[in-house]
């Protein structure tokens, strides 16, 4: 129940963002990156607080969260104006903002949900088991005095300061690459970033899971912010706010549910079924190596499936009370 009131709150974010900026006549693609950094900066010094407090072995880690939730909400009220249309919904279809998924019928959008939703896979895996992974060297006497441990927080932070670089290339790489270019470098990004924690260690592999956690900025941001960019590129007003839904439906609902149910299922398997902590290492090595397989086949799939190489410009940025060229289903229409 606390994560389906938390996860709504990206889609919505990313909504209220792009209406402020469209509203001001401002490129989304140049102006919002800047903007989100922000939210991986806030992530980076949450994670170091409760690292250094110990906060993330108990649930002081989850009061701290309800505390700057309520600190949020009162910063939220300072925030421009986001007005609605006030017509009424032509069907209940409408009302629930079900109305995206006409945007299925359009083929290079289902595609682009559809590795939208494969690539939300890859994301929870290391959300689920990464912290887990780094702390049961701990329990290996090699491994039982070194650094990193005792400190998996501060380690994977180096995740989100490598977001704050990455999130700052994303208008160059689209602009430059285009979607297509920008989501094969997420997708080749997790095979790297799984692959790397297959073959490191808190030892003298301690390197190998850090640059791990440096290839985590192109593997989430240039798939997650981008995508959020591309979904508010290639929409209409009407939609556009439903159609941000429909991306975390995929991303973090639908793809973070198979994610999490199969990476348990795989890491149960080869790792806590074993009994002594050498063996559950050969396990996560094993189950690390599984995942870069599934993120490398993805991406080969979406390099050959997937044929759109529009790159956006600042020539491109749509005001929203311009809907002359609006397609049938929501879709721009270029």
């Amino acid at each position: 129940i606390s994560v389906a009131f938390f996860m709504p709150t990206i889609g919505l974010g990313n909504s209220v963002a792009f209406n402020a900026l469209n509203r001001a006549g401002l490129d989304t693609i140049k102006h919002f990156p800047p903007i989100r950094v922000f939210g991986t900066v806030g992530f980076i010094c949450s994670m170091l607080f409760v690292n250094f407090t110990q906060f993330q072995t108990n649930a002081w880690q989850l009061i701290t969260s309800a505390v700057l939730s309520f600190i949020l909400a009162a910063y939220a009220l300072t925030l421009p104006s986001c007005l609605t249309k006030k017509e009424a919904a032509s069907s209940v279809a409408d009302a629930l903002g079900l109305k995206a998924f006409r945007l299925f019928k359009q083929k290079r959008m289902a595609i682009f949900f559809l590795f939208s939703m494969f690539l939300g896979v890859s994301l929870q895996i290391t959300n689920s088991y990464g912290n887990t992974f780094i702390t049961s060297f701990s329990e290996i006497a090699e491994y039982a005095d070194t650094w990193g441990a005792h400190n998996a927080n501060a380690l994977i932070s180096l995740s989100q300061m490598s977001e704050t670089l990455c999130i700052l290339l994303i208008p160059f790489c689209l602009k430059k690459l285009g979607i297509k270019g920008v989501m094969l470098m997420s997708m080749f990004a997790w095979v790297l970033r799984f692959g790397f924690f297959g073959l490191g260690n808190t030892g003298d592999g301690l390197w190998l899971l850090v640059i791990s956690c440096i290839v985590y900025g192109i593997a989430f941001d240039f798939f997650n912010v981008s995508g959020g960019l591309y979904v508010d590129q290639e929409t209409t007003s009407d939609i556009r706010s439903s159609a941000q839904g429909l991306f975390m439906i995929m991303t973090n609902g639908i793809g973070a549910t198979i994610g999490t149910l199969c990476a348990q299922g795989i890491v149960n398997h080869f790792v806590f079924s074993q009994t002594t902590p050498e063996a559950q290492h050969a396990g996560w090595e094993t189950s690390w190596f599984i995942f870069a397989a599934y993120a490398l086949v993805i991406a080969i799939l979406f390099m050959f499936i997937f044929k759109d190489n529009k790159q956006p410009s600042a020539s491109t940025v749509k005001a929203n009370i311009d809907e002359v060229n609006s397609g049938a289903d929501g879709m721009i229409d270029e």
